[in-house]
């Protein structure tokens, strides 16, 4: 009896196809997914805002003001001016000086008796488009 050995194996033809609709199915999806984590770094920058926000607001309260423009977020470390926030909480309002996504700080502008807070996204300067577009406060509690 001649038993016949046959060998399973895909053909270098079959792999290139399957390796071709892989790369093409990746061409579709990549960009989408790169999408999504740009869109959440943004989201989680309004969500830091708003929490400096709050924190700002509680300072506000407790001292009659909010920090000028000079004094920055540091004030919400550490008391700036003992004489000038006299009601300032002994830990501070916050624990340490908040970055964005792409590790650069986040800007504190007083105006008059309000405040912005602005990030200047993944390009990590002023201005900017589509990713690289600054964050601002005012814009995220729209």
């Amino acid at each position: 009896m001649n038993a016949r050995r046959y060998t399973k194996a895909f053909s270098l033809l079959e792999l290139l196809v399957v390796i071709l609709i892989l790369g093409l199915l990746a061409a579709f999806v990549a960009p989408r997914v790169i999408a999504q984590g740009e869109r959440a770094q943004r989201d989680l920058v309004c969500t830091q805002m708003k929490t400096i926000g709050e924190s700002l607001k509680t300072f506000k309260l407790d001292n009659g003001a909010f920090p000028d423009t000079e004094e920055g977020l540091a004030a919400l470390v550490t008391n700036p001016d003992s004489d000038k926030y006299p009601n300032y909480l002994n830990n501070g309002y916050i624990e340490r000086i908040p970055k964005d996504s792409w590790k650069t700080p986040i800007t504190y502008i007083k105006n008059d008796d309000n405040y912005e807070l602005i990030s200047f996204g993944s390009d990590r300067k002023e201005g900017g488009s589509g990713d690289g577009e600054d964050i601002f406060l005012s814009t995220c509690l729209k």
